[in-house]
This record gives structure tokens, sequence and C-alpha cells, in this order.
């Protein structure tokens, strides 16, 4: 199967960019539709401590082993900084290993690096968080594995893979995600990340690759090794060494390490922008120019003329300028190079639900009569274009293919 280790940059070369894991087919598994309460008891600072706070199952080696086969290559998912994530299977009731089949729910098991000390760190961080939270929009970690030098993670199983899987994949019989859907996706992302600045929670590494898919395209915030507890009382920050992925990371966290939420804001701007246009945050295969989206992007921003050499053309027709503008609007508030210029978390959530309401809207609209979407393909301007019944815009319908994001086979 190869090396299941891919760098991580950090430290003194501070920024990572880490493969994201994923689903192709398969059940959710175990997702939880809870809420937990908001109101977070400090951070242990032990592992001891950690471990004994968590509400997590604590499995053995030796039943991972069971679950996904002694780890065999066809159960590997994918890998990452941390490690390789493997395909396994438990009783949906005792969460002891099953065969697949009726009563078996799938898992994603992610395990630890052994030479990785960083990533015995964020193993912890991880249950150290999702050990406590319970929310739809998060990922669910159903437990943990601790044995000699074994340190494993079990995940609930996210079939459709990662948003960076389906915006990014070209091929012609990938179906793009939808107008409607990727606004759906953002504000998803958005409840998740209101919900961690609600706990006082900072995410540090908010991108594509870690917002997961479930069957429903119900969107959940992964890989929380890089989180942080916001500042306390009168401070205004925390201070911390620069780790996350370029490309995603606020300026000013990059300059002098400090850390607010306003820098998760600044993260899911970027993100809002890969939504909106279908390019990667940092592209080397782009002409230099181009190759660092937001610096690309920024100048058509906001401008009527120009705003549609910003959006991905695959989502021709399915959108108004209005709609399109206010999405960059939003996406631009972000992105300001001033933290407190940005909307808080709250804003964006508010924003988003109003902008997928208005496609709603329109598209009643348009079923009614009046079609108000529009085409950037005359250079003549805008046209409007109706949508053909079963929601394609040439009479040509594409499944899905399997996401190549690492939770996933």
């Amino acid at each position: 199967m190869g090396s299941c280790f891919s760098v991580r940059i950090k430290a003194e070369n501070p920024l990572h960019n880490d493969p994201k894991y994923g689903a192709k087919s398969g059940n959710d598994a175990g997702g939880s539709s809870r809420v937990s309460n908001v109101t977070v008891p400090s951070t242990p600072r032990t592992e001891g401590e950690i471990l004994q706070s968590s509400n997590l199952k604590i499995f053995s080696y030796s039943e991972l082993k069971a679950a996904t086969r002694n780890f065999r290559p066809d159960s590997l998912l994918g890998e990452g900084g941390f490690g390789c994530v493997y395909k396994g299977w438990i009783d949906e009731h005792s969460l002891t290993p099953a065969k697949p089949g009726a009563g078996a729910i799938i898992i994603a098991v992610k395990r630890l690096n052994q030479e990785s000390f960083q990533g015995h760190q964020e193993w912890l961080t991880e249950i150290n968080f999702l050990g406590q939270f319970y929310h739809p929009n998060l990922v669910k970690l159903i437990g943990y594995c601790l044995e000699d030098d074994q340190r494993l993670l079990v995940y609930e199983f996210m079939p459709k893979g990662s948003l960076e899987n389906h915006l990014f994949r070209r091929a012609s019989y990938v179906e793009p995600l939808s107008w409607k859907l990727r606004i759906k996706i953002a504000l998803d992302a958005a409840k998740g990340l209101s919900f961690l600045h609600k706990a006082k929670v900072i995410y540090r590494d908010l991108k594509a690759s870690n917002i997961l898919l479930d069957s429903n395209y119900n969107a959940k915030l992964s890989d929380f090794g890089l989180a942080k507890d916001g500042p306390t009382g009168s401070e205004s920050h925390v201070s911390t060494r620069v780790m996350g992925t370029y490309g995603y990371a606020a300026p000013e966290y990059m300059a002098t390490g400090h850390l607010t939420k306003k820098s998760d804001i600044y993260s899911f701007g970027v993100v809002l922008l890969e939504i909106l246009s279908g390019r990667r945050a940092i592209d080397k295969s782009k002409p230099s120019r181009e190759q660092n989206l937001v610096d690309w992007a920024r100048p058509y921003l906001g401008r009527k003329r120009k705003i549609f050499q910003v959006m991905d053309a695959r989502l021709e027709g399915q959108y108004s300028l209005k709609d399109a503008l206010k999405a960059a609007n939003l996406a631009v508030q972000c992105l300001s190079t001033e933290p407190r210029f940005r909307p808080n978390v709250e804003e964006v959530v508010k924003a988003l639900e109003q902008l997928l309401e208005s496609n709603d809207n329109e598209g009643s609209s348009s079923q009614s009569g009046n079609p108000r979407k529009v085409s950037r393909s005359s250079s003549n301007g805008p046209k409007y274009r109706r949508r053909s019944a079963n929601g394609t815009f040439d009479g040509k319908a594409a499944s899905y293919p399997p996401s190549a994001s690492p939770l996933h086979t």
C-alpha cells in the first residue's frame, strides 16, 4: 500500500496541506443530530485528564484490526499527515467488530503514524474536543484506541467524501455540485463553525478537504488536530506557532501568530471563494498571476461586469446576478485584510440563510414562467435561461463518481 505518511509542514515551515478522508459508498455510521451544550469545561492539560473526560468508546487494538480486516490494503481509504485511514465495520449497538451487512455500520479508522510526535498531540486534541462536542455539522468521533505504541481514532463514515473532491475533480462522468447545494454546504460549514466559536474554540484548519459530506450532502467539519481554545478574560487573541494550510491561513495570523475567531472567518472566505469559483486556493498549474485564488479574484468580486470571470462556468444558468454579487460580497467581507472588518460567524450564517432562501424563491419564480437565472455564454451580456425539468442544462445527466478523498472507498 506504500508509505502511510504524507508530509505536514509545521513550525519553522509552518503551513501544511493534508489530504482528507471521505467515502465512495455506504451508509452513515452513527451520525448524531444531538447538539451538545456549548458551555465546555476548561480544557484538560494532561493526557490522563483528556482521556478520562471524553465520552467515547475505548477500542482495543485487536478490535480495530478485526473491524478493518487486519488493516488490509483493500480497506485503505486514504492517508494524510496523521497517518492512514481504513474502512471498517462494527455492530451498531455493541460497537464490536462486525461483518458487512445488516446490523453493521461503516466506520473510518485513522491510525497514527508511530514516528510522528506531533501526530500524538493532534490525536489528543481531537479526543479533547470531539469527545465533548456533538453537533450535526461536526464529524462524529465514535471512539479511540491507546494501546502500547498504537494510537487510533474511530469516526463515522462519510459516504460522499470531501468538498474538495466534488469541487475540483474534472471528468466527463462527474456532475458538479449545483449552486443551491454549494450554498447549503457553505451554510452547514458556517453552522459548525458557529458552534465551535460559541464554545470558545478556534478551529484553525478550515479548508475544503476538511469539510466532509454525508449521504445527503450534509456538510460536517472534520480534523480538529489544530483546534485551540480561544482567548479568555481580557485577552484579544491566542499566541501560538503558525500552523495551518497555505492559502487558507489569515495574513495577520501568518505574520504574528496571533490567533482569533476572525482567523477562522478569513479561512471561511477562502473556502466560499473556492465554492463560487470551482478553483483551488493555491493552484500551481495556473498562470503565475492566477495561482493564488484570493489575489486573483479580489479585483473582480463585487463588480457586475467582472463577477462572471470568477464564477464557476459549470454553474451557468443556476443563479441570478443578484445572488452572485451577494455571495461574492460575503466572501470579500470575510477576506478583509483587517480582522475587525470581517463579519462574525453568526452574521455569515444569516447571510447564507438569506442567500439560500433567495435561491428557493427565484426557483419558484422560474417554475411559474419567470426565469431569472443568468448565463455568461454571450459576449453581449447575461441572458436568461431556463433549467430543464431534470435539473440539467444540456439534456445530459451525470452520475457522481466515487470520491477520492481518504475516508472512503
